[in-house]
């Protein structure tokens, strides 16, 4: 039996003349009745046997325009209830092996409902299998900017409630995109953001048969209650408005997730489509280039080049190497705010005579971010001469897999773009943390011109990545190192900041209790 099937001629513009805002196959009719379901929320994440794939998004690389390089794949999967489209979805990502992908459901963009829909909802009288049920608007304005490698913001819709939930999720784009829902190809935009289209195609007996097994085991409905509303909503729905569009697919998938023939096919299709992008890519055309001109180095003097004496020797135990790197801090972030703008202002003295001065920024309207953990240790230097400056913080680590960048955690103030950022890190080799959370600063619209990353030491190779991508971005630190190791490590370097300060090098024997109290708490 053909496990595949391509459907040729699809792009040829046959039967497209009479799109308008719906496809053919999905009148604008009065919604059916149908009983409410409960839906899932999608995890960040998916465990294979071997690995884990994020699903939460990452950072786009970038052209010298600063712009990212190719826009994200987007693959469309469509299909009746229970079709196995989810199942679909999950083997494809497994199988890509790349490690950014964003797993989009249709399910979170059903309408904000009437009051008189509501309560049609509470009574399970609402067909939530119409294409009047979905906010096509929203979702095309979401699939546009994940294609464009940008941030979005996703709505949980409740079931339960029928209606969306206060806080939305945010998500970044990704070299995939898998979008999968009943609806998928009814609209003509949405259809055209589709660089694949997938019909998963499943006997209607089978699918029957997994409604039963779901709503009798996770809803405790009875069986005649289940094949009543299935004769009565889903299968009208799913011959009036979903099986048409198998005519648009590029590929029909028979048989769901269980078809690893054709899921096989698809990913080798996919794999062509798209280019491996990788980080020494970014920086190699740039590394026989002088060091930018938004590069600003600490005057070396002989207390700066003392400090550097003491904190890159390895002779130097922990508590001295925590003292004066903290020195070495105070002294960078004083030097990174001379760079904040100022205005001029006149004051009295105490003798009554006027003075002629500059009024700069205080705290307010600064924002500091440490990227945890090592980050983390230049807050108290940033609060101790910012008294109001408030603190964000984003965890990134580098997948030993992929050895890309992977976003774990973010917290920043909700009017951040208002402000000045001083983004904060100990040392920056490859650069590839550092553009990935000057990329969430930008997706929280920061002004590219107001971000300042402030760090101890960094890598030729670092600062012209950072440069190349975001010109405008300030870049000052207290020494620039000519290479990084096979352990992308600055050379000659500082070692491992983070192990030599908080003791994690397996040399220390514990903290201290004064220790204790500045001890950064880890993020969960």
């Amino acid at each position: 039996q053909l496990s595949l099937i391509v459907n040729k001629g699809v792009t040829d513009g046959s039967g497209e003349d009479s799109l308008d805002r719906l496809l053919p196959g999905s009148p604008i009719t009065a919604p059916r009745r149908k009983s409410t379901s409960q839906t899932k929320t999608e995890p960040p994440l998916l465990r294979t046997g071997t690995r884990t794939i994020y699903t939460a998004g990452r950072p786009p690389w970038y052209d010298e325009h600063g712009a990212q390089s190719k826009e994200a794949f987007v693959i469309g999967l469509c299909g009746g209830s229970a079709s196995g489209k989810t199942t679909v979805a999950n083997k494809i990502i497994e199988a890509l092996d790349v490690p950014w992908v964003v797993l989009l459901s249709m399910d979170s963009f059903y309408k904000v409902l009437t009051p008189e829909e509501q309560t049609l909802a509470t009574s399970n009288d609402y067909n939530f299998d119409h294409p009047g049920a979905f906010d096509f608007e929203l979702l095309v304005a979401t699939v546009k900017r994940l294609k464009q490698g940008k941030s979005v913001k996703i709505p949980v819709y409740d079931f339960t409630t029928h209606g969306r939930q206060k806080d939305w999720k945010t998500v970044y784009g990704a070299s995939v995109v898998i979008f999968e829902g009943i609806m998928s190809f009814a609209d003509k935009e949405l259809l055209e953001l589709l660089d694949m289209k997938i019909f998963v195609d499943t006997d209607s007996d089978i699918r029957l048969v997994r409604r039963l097994r779901r709503d009798i085991t996770e809803r405790g409905r009875d069986i005649e209650g289940v094949i009543k509303q299935y004769n009565k909503f889903v299968k009208p729905a799913f011959e009036q408005y979903i099986e048409p569009y198998i005519r648009l697919a590029d590929i029909v998938v028979p048989r769901g997730g269980g078809n690893m023939v054709a899921i096989d096919l698809i990913v080798q299709h996919v794999h062509k489509q798209m280019e491996e992008v990788s980080e020494a890519v970014l920086a190699s055309a740039q590394q026989t280039q002088p060091l930018p001109q938004t590069l600003s180095v600490l005057e070396g003097t002989p207390q700066v080049k003392g400090l550097h004496t003491i904190i890159r020797s390895d002779h130097t135990s922990r508590d001295e190497f925590i003292f004066y790197s903290k020195r070495l801090m105070r002294l960078l972030i004083e030097h990174a705010l001379t760079f904040l703008p100022s205005q001029s202002c006149t004051v009295q003295t105490p003798q009554g005579q006027e003075y002629d001065g500059k009024r700069s920024f205080s705290g307010k309207g600064i924002t500091g971010v440490s990227i945890l953990r090592a980050g983390e240790t230049m807050e108290p230097a940033l609060r101790a001469v910012c008294k109001d400056v408030r603190i964000g913080k984003i965890l990134i680590q580098t997948n030993l897999d992929s050895g890309e960048p992977e976003l774990h955690y973010l917290r920043l103030p909700k009017d951040i773009s208002e402000d000045h950022v001083i983004l904060m890190d100990s040392t920056v080799s490859t650069g590839a943390a550092a553009m990935m959370a000057v990329r969430v600063l930008l997706d929280h619209e920061v002004q590219e011109e107001n971000i300042a990353l402030v760090s101890l030491l960094m890598a030729e190779l670092g600062v012209h990545s950072v440069a190349y991508a975001f010109p405008k971005v300030k870049i000052i630190t207290t020494a620039v190192d000519k290479s990084v190791d096979d352990f992308l490590q600055v050379i000659p370097g500082i070692g491992d900041f983070g192990d030599r300060y908080f003791g994690t090098d397996g040399g220390s024997s514990g903290w201290s209790d004064d220790e204790e109290q500045e001890r950064p708490k880890q993020q969960t």
